[in-house]
């Protein structure tokens, strides 16, 4: 290098000694590791003939030795087209068929020169007793020492499956918990906030406005005991409810009467479940539903107790801590309470008794369900359409001026809407007056034999409205008698009562009134079939009145009356029968039978012998007969004569 010329920097980069093993297709050359210091020495041991002579092999070294000296590359290529693996299958087997003969051929070499006894001899060791024997301390501390490390083994073993299974458990329960957790989100509404899961219990989703949040916690359970057998019932899920949720809650809904009466419906518990595990069902799933049906019974009471404080009524309502009081009819008192109870010791001091089956109106449950999902329907639909400022979508009598316009009163009659508590007044009054009624055709059937009155109730009915039919019958006469039918509309305070010609008359919630009605139709029952029965007799009616406005004043009713002759109208039968009086059955026979009849100078002709003389009375409790209507026939039998 010369002192002036500036410094070139050379890079030296060394030879290549690793083969080539792979050159992909993006020119990526993949290069074969280098040997060990073991798999040299295998590949120099494979270069030995063991065939050749010590001579040969001699020259064979300084020959390689030379060669690789002078020519490495050459020789790399050489050993590796000499030294390939062969592909004789019996090359292992020939080589140790070899080494096995070279051990047998020194093995009798050996053995000759024994057997000569020249040059090599035999000569038994000593064996010392005190030597040999090893003493017992060491073979106890020995066994202990192996037995000491055997057992490490296997608790180091056990270590590790313990460790594997608490892991899959793990893996398991995490899994069982996701798989619950997709359970309760496909039933309740739930959202992550922070590392917490919280659901939603209440109804604000359907219109509730009760300010409760409703809010629970997705917890996951840590109870069990990895170590002890996983019990059936285990679910890895678990929900903390809010404390005022907890427990169990109903409503109850009693009726009395201040006076025993007919028709006290007495206590109805409404919303009261019972804590019956479904099959397949979890717990966290009873508690929820139980949670919710409370937290529904007290936005159904505050929405009671809110109306009840507003409404404004005659005998205003009361409302004491958790019971609403109020009086639908004048003497009939209802009470609505919530009751909640978050304990089971509690609930069983509350009710000790075990609830009938009878207690519980399903029909009035199904109807609160109704009403508080009109009400949440309400509450959704009172957003206001868009309309016009000057025309708004109403009744045209509304935007109407002058004497066909609507009042102050009409308006306020449209706009304003039944409450809750109001809705719930109405069906009690309606069921109490349903009630009443069915009391009272009962207790009248089961009262008076004769007449025979039957009620069918029809099945398909409203709310605030029922139906029933009403049919007095006379035993073993029912295909002649059926003029007495009569149709009960049961409202919400009064009764409507369809005749059968369609006469219409109005009841109110008195029992008297109905029961006054019903004996007064029954009287005139009686007089309807001796009509029916008359004809099918042969027999003519004179005359006939259902209100009679002669005899004694009947308290409940008028009484009837009717008169039939015989077919050939020598005999005459007259009934009169009231709903108090009771039945009265007069005969009257021909002139020329009655033997007290007194004499006239005036009537000298014998032709007014052939009528009829004055009425007889029948004693129509010695009668024969079952009722009434088969007496009257063997009456009207014994009366008509033979052809």
């Amino acid at each position: 290098m010369m002192s002036g010329a500036p410094a070139v920097r050379v890079s030296i980069e060394s030879s290549c000694e690793r083969q080539v093993q792979e050159v992909s297709l993006d020119g990526l050359e993949t290069y074969a590791p280098p040997l060990s210091m073991s798999q040299n020495l295998a590949k120099l041991a494979q270069r030995i003939d063991f065939g050749q002579s010590s001579d040969e092999d001699e020259d064979g070294l300084e020959r390689d030795s030379r060669e690789q000296w002078s020519k490495p590359e050459a020789e790399e290529d050489e050993g590796m087209v000499k030294f390939q693996p062969s592909l004789w299958p019996w090359d292992s087997v020939r080589n140790n068929l070899r080494s096995a003969l070279t051990e047998m051929c020194v093995l009798h070499d050996v053995l000759s020169v024994l057997k000569d006894k020249k040059y090599m001899a035999l000569d038994p060791v000593s064996q010392d007793p005190s030597v040999g024997k090893t003493p017992q301390v060491f073979q106890l501390l020995s066994k202990k020492k192996s037995l000491a490390t055997a057992a490490q083994l296997l608790l180091r073993g056990a270590e590790k499956l313990t460790k594997s299974v608490v892991e899959n458990q793990e893996q398991r329960r995490q899994r069982d918990f996701n798989s619950e957790l997709l359970r309760l989100r496909s039933q309740w509404k739930l959202r992550k906030v922070g590392d917490k899961i919280l659901g939603d219990l209440s109804y604000r989703s359907a219109g509730s406005l009760f300010p409760h949040h409703g809010t629970f916690e997705v917890i996951k359970n840590t109870d069990l005991d990895l170590e002890k057998k996983i019990p059936d019932d285990y679910c890895p899920l678990n929900v903390q409810i809010p404390s005022e949720l907890e427990g169990s809650a109903y409503i109850k809904v009693s009726i009395q009467k201040q006076s025993p009466d007919i028709g006290d419906l007495g206590t109805v518990n409404l919303f009261r479940r019972q804590a019956k595990a479904k099959p397949g069902s979890q717990m966290w799933h009873l508690k929820l539903e139980a949670a919710q049906n409370v937290l529904l019974c007290k936005e159904i009471f505050a929405q009671l107790s809110r109306e009840a404080v507003q409404i404004k009524s005659q005998i205003p309502h009361i409302v004491v801590k958790n019971q609403i009081i109020s009086q639908p009819f004048p003497g009939l008192q209802l009470s609505i309470s919530l009751c909640h109870s978050t304990g089971e010791k509690k609930n069983q001091r509350a009710s000790p008794d075990k609830s009938k089956p009878d207690d519980h109106l399903y029909v009035l449950e199904h109807n609160l369900h109704q009403l508080i999902r009109e009400f949440h329907k309400q509450t959704l639909s009172s957003v206001v359409m868009p309309h016009p400022a000057s025309a708004p979508f109403s009744h045209k009598r509304m935007r109407m001026a002058g004497p066909m316009a609507y009042d102050k009163t009409e308006i306020s009659a449209l706009q304003q809407s039944e409450g809750l508590l109001e809705k719930i007044i109405k069906q009690a009054k309606h069921i109490f007056l349903r009630s009443r009624t069915a009391r009272t055709i009962d207790s009248l059937a089961s009262r008076i034999e004769d007449p025979q009155i039957q009620a069918h109730w029809s099945n398909i009915n409203d709310v605030y409205e029922s139906s029933v039919k009403v049919l007095i019958t006379s035993q073993g006469y029912e295909q002649i008698c059926k003029s007495i039918q009569l149709q009960l509309n049961i409202g919400v305070e009064q009764i409507r009562v369809v005749h059968r010609d369609g006469r219409v008359i109005t009841l109110s919630h008195q029992e008297q009134e109905l029961q006054d009605f019903l004996l007064s139709q029954m009287s005139q029952h009686q007089v309807h079939a001796v009509q029916q029965l008359a004809k099918v007799m042969g027999w003519h009616v004179l005359s006939f009145s259902n209100h009679v406005g002669l005899g004694p004043i009947e308290s409940i009713g008028n009484a009837s009356a009717i008169t039939v002759a015989s077919p050939n109208g020598e005999y005459a039968i007259s009934v009169r029968n009231g709903p108090e009086s009771g039945c009265k059955v007069l005969v009257q026979f021909p002139r020329s039978q009655a033997k007290e009849l007194p004499k006239s100078d005036v009537v000298q002709d014998a032709k007014w012998t052939h009528l009829r003389g004055p009425y007889k009375e029948v004693h129509w409790g010695r009668m024969e007969g079952r009722n009434f209507v088969y007496k009257m026939e063997l009456l009207m039998a014994a009366l008509t004569p033979c052809p």
